[in-house]
C-alpha cells in the first residue's frame, strides 16, 4: 500500500511538472523563434563571407581580424562610448533631480509625473522625427525660439554642422528617457523613512548633509541599477541617431549600432555585420556581468 501511494504521488507530481511545461511552451517556442534563433544565427553569420545574393562563405575569425583593424569601426565605437557616458550621466543626474523634487509636498505631484513620463512612453522614432521637425533651420521651434531671445542671429543647421550635431543629438536622447531614471529613483526615495530625515534634522543636519549621509545610502542598489542598464541602453542606441542624422555629418554620430547596420544593409557585408553585433554582444555581456555582480553584492551585504 506505501509503495502505491508513493508510485500514485510520483504520477501525481509528473501530471503536474507537465501541466506547467505546457502553460509555459507557448512563450518557450516564441523566445526561441524571436530571440534564441537570430541571436544563434547572427553569431554563426559572424564568422562567414555572407554577403546578399551570394552563397555563405565560412571564414573563420577573418572578420574580426579584419575588424580589429578597421578604423572606421573604432572611430564609431569612441563615439559610441563619448555618447554613452554623456547622456547617462545627464540621464541620471537629472532624473534624480526631477526625483528628489517630485518627493517634495509639491501641488499637482501626480499630474508632473505623468508629464515627465510622456517622452518614455514615445517610441525612440517618433522623439527622432519629433526633435527632427524642432531641429528644421528654417521653421523649428529651436530656432525660432533661439532668434527671439536674441541668442542667435541667423537659423542654425543644428544636424549638419560639425560644432552642433552632437550636442543636439545628446539633448535628444536625454530628453526622451530621463523620466525613465526619475521614475525608477523616485520609488527608491519613497521608500526612506520621513523619520531619518527627522533625526537627521534634530542632529543639526543641513540639507546637503541629509543627501549625503541618507539619501544616497539608501538609494545607492538603486543607482547602481539605473547606471548600469542605462549604459547599456544607450550603448545599444540606434533608432533616435538613425532619424535623426543617420550618422552624420561625416560619421561623427556614427554608433556601433549604425556601423553594423551600413555594413550589413548598406553596402551588403552581412557577414561583416554580424561580426561587429557579435563584438556588440561581447561588451554588453560584460557590462552585464559587472551590473549582476554589484547586484549579488548588495545583497550579500543587506
Amino acid at each position: 500500500m506505501k509503495g502505491m501511494s508513493t508510485k500514485r504521488a510520483h504520477s501525481l507530481y509528473s501530471r503536474k511538472e507537465l501541466g506547467q511545461f505546457q502553460l509555459l511552451l507557448p512563450v518557450v517556442l516564441l523566445i526561441s523563434v524571436f530571440s534564441a534563433y537570430p541571436l544563434l544565427r547572427g553569431i554563426y553569420l559572424g564568422f562567414t563571407d555572407y554577403r546578399l545574393g551570394d552563397p555563405i562563405v565560412f571564414n573563420g575569425i577573418e572578420n574580426y581580424l579584419q575588424l580589429f583593424e578597421d578604423e572606421f569601426f573604432w572611430e564609431s565605437f569612441r563615439i559610441g562610448m563619448l555618447w554613452t557616458f554623456v547622456v547617462t550621466a545627464l540621464q541620471v543626474g537629472l532624473g534624480l533631480g526631477l526625483a528628489l523634487l517630485l518627493n517634495t509636498k509639491v501641488r499637482f505631484a501626480s499630474f508632473y509625473t505623468i508629464l515627465i513620463l510622456l517622452p518614455w512612453a514615445t517610441p525612440p522614432i517618433i522623439r527622432g522625427i519629433l526633435w527632427r521637425q524642432m531641429y528644421e533651420p528654417n521653421s523649428g521651434a529651436v530656432n525660432i525660439m533661439l532668434l527671439n531671445a536674441g541668442f542667435i542671429d541667423a537659423p542654425v543647421n543644428w544636424l549638419s554642422s560639425f560644432e552642433y550635431v552632437i550636442p543636439s543629438v545628446i539633448i535628444a536622447g536625454v530628453w526622451g528617457e530621463i523620466s525613465k531614471a526619475a521614475i525608477f529613483l523616485l520609488a527608491g526615495l519613497q521608500t526612506i523613512s520621513h523619520d531619518l530625515y527627522e533625526a537627521g534634522t534634530i542632529d543639526g543636519a543641513g540639507a546637503w548633509q541629509r543627501f549625503r549621509h541618507i539619501t544616497l545610502p539608501v538609494l545607492k542598489p538603486v543607482l547602481a541599477a539605473i547606471i548600469s542598464l542605462t549604459f547599456m541602453w544607450n550603448f545599444n542606441t540606434f533608432g533616435i541617431i538613425w532619424v535623426l542624422t543617420q550618422g552624420g555629418p561625416g560619421g561623427m554620430t556614427r554608433l556601433p549600432m549604425l556601423a553594423a547596420y551600413e555594413e550589413g544593409f548598406r553596402y551588403g557585408y552581412i557577414g561583416y555585420a554580424a561580426a561587429i553585433g557579435n563584438v556588440m554582444i561581447i561588451i554588453l555581456s560584460v557590462m552585464l556581468f559587472f551590473y549582476i555582480r554589484v547586484q549579488l553584492k548588495e545583497r550579500t551585504e543587506r
